[in-house]
């Protein structure tokens, strides 16, 4: 027997009021070929006998008569004489063998055309004011082929592959396997399942092919469909595939056109029965669970029926359990550098802020570079850029905009409720979960976690919210849930192999570590303490710069690194005794800056010199740049800056010439110290004879740099010999790493007290004596 579309049998189902039993042995025997009834009986899973009696009431409703085996055979004529009336020939020819179908394709291309331009043309998400145009953004999209998530690696390979600097630059998502062009990916494959996280651009890309089919430039042979599943399973009386589709671009044409819906409608399922189609199936992962089974089974048996068009469907990595024998499954990477240029290039082409500053303020803000992994998240950068010009100096409102982005308006910009796995895991409590996971893993070390730590702390966390079960099995099933729909819904946590998971990005990780501290545990002392006996864990650095961002008042923790900073030397009479010279020595100098800042400039240009020769001068100035207002030196912070330049170990060539600048520059300062350089530059052989320099240097240097480091103790009160143990030269550098951090904290546009922020910058670096007695009087 000729087999039959389901929607129409569907349809007819309905119309003769089949019970569902009887709909659905009613459907299945006729929409394949040559089935007889105990088949079909083992694909529904009942038994013979049952299939039976759902038919007899199938065959009184359809009156028909008699006995025997022919009642189906009567009934298949009743519904083919039914298909032929409600499905004419097609618009181009009266009979199939007039048909010329690459003549009809064209044809239909140009029907359709406004209607494939109207719904896939442009683009507009998060809060963008207008919509833009996809061919104004699109960038070339890379596949994976082997899906992450399926990989089997064990987690000592991951922190193998991420080093330390590539954790600082790349964060958690660099990922080492082959990329292949989407586009390359679409002519190899003819049923493609492109996954992806949220925002990973899969509706782009199956709107860009939709565009590019259109205008002829791919697969011009074929009429382009698209088709919003989500749409699809909640269209009124549950049209098949088929049907469904000839209706959706009815509903557009017979607004612009004077053609028949049956003779169009009739060319349509020609085209698809001849293979002559790109189908474009967006977004498995927003259909209702109550729809799944439905459409799954609907988009199987139509692939299957009409095997021979082209398919693509994009659903979210991890979304569904689902099985597409046929289909090969691939992943949407991740932008690497050049995608991420390439879309800034056509965001800012034709505004006022440039491509090239926003790649600029990317690469110095590498946390942030890695958001902008993310086509959704590199959207809200570009957005947040374009509206000021620079990112926000107060990152964790950047972050906190991402992970809006991510739990909230992502799909309700774009109308989805998705399923909510755990009704009381309400978004607030979703961002408690996370910020739990986050810090229990962070203060381990863990960047990466197993499924079943995970889950385990999802269970201590559902259990007790209100009303939760309290069966371990049960608690056991829902967590599997919860971090399924965490990872599936909004991305924010991702399976990196079977079985382990990471945050997205490292800047979500740290985010919500800080958060714990400063959102869940409400500021408490203990929490603050807790926090700020990490203060000289390099790693620990963005989780206080994001805790002082998102404290509405960050006096507290700011005080307590304060104080947990100058508790650092007090058992050290050496360092305190340094810090004394570095006060003295600061009030000695007659310059504009501020006091706090050159105690800075000289805690820095002595650090370089005295405790380790690795640090370069420049690096322990950064905290001088960041106290100081002017950006400029004054004349004598000049001179004692290029002096201890040039007392360093490698004095080069190029470093003797500087000498000389150095004192054409400061002769006016100090006649004695004039004349005193002038002679231990006299002692330097001619630059212009490079070999005759370099054995000098090799012979005299040790002794021509004590008699420097004489006449500048003598005459400037800097180069001594401080003579640190390696403990206290440890010490120090703590020191300076913390109060660097500090300053860093203080002008991270934190909310801060002028009265806290004065006492802390007129303390910084000052021994422990001074700060007893400045506290006294504060």
């Amino acid at each position: 027997m000729q087999p039959l579309p389901r929607d129409f049998l569907a349809q007819l189902a309905r119309k003769y009021e089949l019970s569902p039993q009887q709909e659905e042995a009613f459907v299945e025997l006729y929409i394949r070929k040559n089935q007889n009834e105990l088949e079909v009986a083992e694909s529904l899973h009942i038994s013979h006998n049952a299939f039976r009696a759902r038919m007899t009431g199938v065959y009184s409703k359809f009156s028909i008569g008699g006995k025997g085996p022919g009642k189906s055979r009567k009934l298949h004529d009743v519904l083919v004489q039914e298909y032929q009336k409600s499905h004419p020939s097609p618009i181009t020819a009266t009979s199939n063998d007039d048909i010329d179908v690459n003549a009809l394709v064209q044809e239909l291309r140009e029907k359709i055309k406004p209607n494939i331009q109207e719904r896939c043309g442009t683009m507009r998400v998060l809060d963008m004011t207008q919509p833009i145009g996809v061919n104004d953004i699109y960038t070339n999209v890379n596949i994976l082929q082997n899906i992450t998530g399926q990989r089997r690696k064990e987690i000592a390979e991951f922190l193998k592959d991420c080093a330390n600097e590539d954790f600082e630059r790349f964060g958690l998502g660099k990922i080492a396997e082959q990329r292949v062009l989407g586009i390359e990916a679409v002519k190899k494959h003819s049923k493609l399942m492109i996954l992806g996280k949220p925002g990973a651009g899969k509706t782009t890309f199956l709107k860009y092919l939709a565009i590019q089919c259109i205008e002829g430039k791919f697969q011009a042979e074929r009429v382009p469909i698209f088709v919003t599943l989500k749409n699809f399973a909640e269209a009124a009386n549950q049209p098949g595939l088929l049907q469904y589709i000839s209706k959706d671009v009815i509903n557009y044409i017979s607004t612009q056109s004077s053609i028949v819906e049956k003779q169009f409608t009739s060319s349509i399922q020609y085209v698809i029965n001849h293979g002559k189609a790109l189908l474009l199936l967006d977004g498995l992962d927003e259909v209702r669970e109550e729809d799944n089974s439905r459409i799954l089974k609907e988009i199987r048996e139509f692939s299957e029926r009409f095997q021979n068009n082209h398919y693509l469907m994009t659903c979210r990595i991890a979304a569904r359990e689902y099985t597409f024998e046929k289909f090969t499954e691939v992943e949407v990477a991740d932008f690497d550098d050049e995608q991420i240029n390439n879309f800034a290039t056509n965001w800012f082409k034709g505004k006022a802020v440039t491509t090239e500053i926003f790649i600029k303020r990317l690469e110095d803000n590498h946390r942030i570079k890695q958001l902008a992994a993310s086509p959704l998240l590199l959207t809200l950068l570009c957005l947040a850029f374009e509206e000021s010009g620079d990112f926000p100096a107060n990152r964790s409102e950047l972050y906190k905009e991402g992970v809006d982005a991510l739990l909230k308006k992502w799909d309700a910009k774009r109308g989805i409720q998705r399923e909510q796995i755990y009704k009381k895991l309400s978004v607030q409590r979703k961002e408690d979960l996370l910020s739990k996971i986050a810090l229990t893993n962070f203060e381990r070390g863990d960047y990466f976690f197993k499924q079943t730590i995970a889950e385990q702390y999802i269970t201590d966390y559902i259990r007790n919210l209100p009303g939760a079960n309290t069966d371990e099995e049960a608690l056991q099933l829902d967590s599997d849930k919860v971090l399924r729909s965490i990872e599936h819904h909004h991305g924010l946590v991702v399976a990196r192999a079977k079985g382990i998971y990471s945050f997205s990005h490292l800047t979500f990780h740290e985010y919500f570590t800080a958060r714990e501290f400063v959102v869940v545990r409400q500021s408490s002392e203990e929490a603050l303490q807790n926090l700020v006996s990490h203060i000289t864990e390099k790693r620990w650095r963005e989780i206080f710069l994001l805790a002082v961002g998102m404290s509405p008042s960050a006096d507290r923790l700011l005080l307590l690194m304060k104080d947990k900073i100058d508790a650092f030397l007090i058992g050290s009479q050496r360092a305190q005794q340094f810090l004394m010279w570095v006060k003295e020595k600061s009030l000695s100098v007659q310059v504009s800056d501020k006091v706090p800042a050159v105690r800075a400039f000289y805690f820095g240009l002595s650090l370089s010199l005295s405790v380790s020769r690795n640090l370069s001068v420049s690096r322990t100035l950064d905290l001088f740049l960041n106290l100081e207002l002017s950006r400029t030196l004054d004349l004598e912070l000049s001179l004692d800056l290029e002096l201890s330049l040039d007392l360093s170990r490698n004095l080069n060539l190029s470093r003797t010439l500087s000498v000389a600048r150095t004192l054409d520059l400061n002769l006016s300062l100090n006649p004695e110290l004039e004349h005193s350089l002038q002679q231990l530059k006299l002692q330097l052989p001619d630059t212009k004879n490079e070999e005759k320099y370099r054995k000098w240097w090799s012979a005299n240097s040790q002794a021509w740099r004590e008699q420097l480091r004489e006449v500048m103790i003598k005459y400037r009160n800097i180069g001594h010999e401080w003579q640190f143990t390696s403990e206290q030269q440890e010490l120090l550098q703590q020191y300076y790493y913390a109060n660097k951090l500090l300053v860093e904290c203080l002008n991270s546009d934190c909310y801060v007290s002028r009265e806290v922020r004065k006492n802390i910058e007129d303390t910084l670096l000052l021994p422990i004596d001074d700060i007893n007695k400045h506290q006294q009087q504060y």
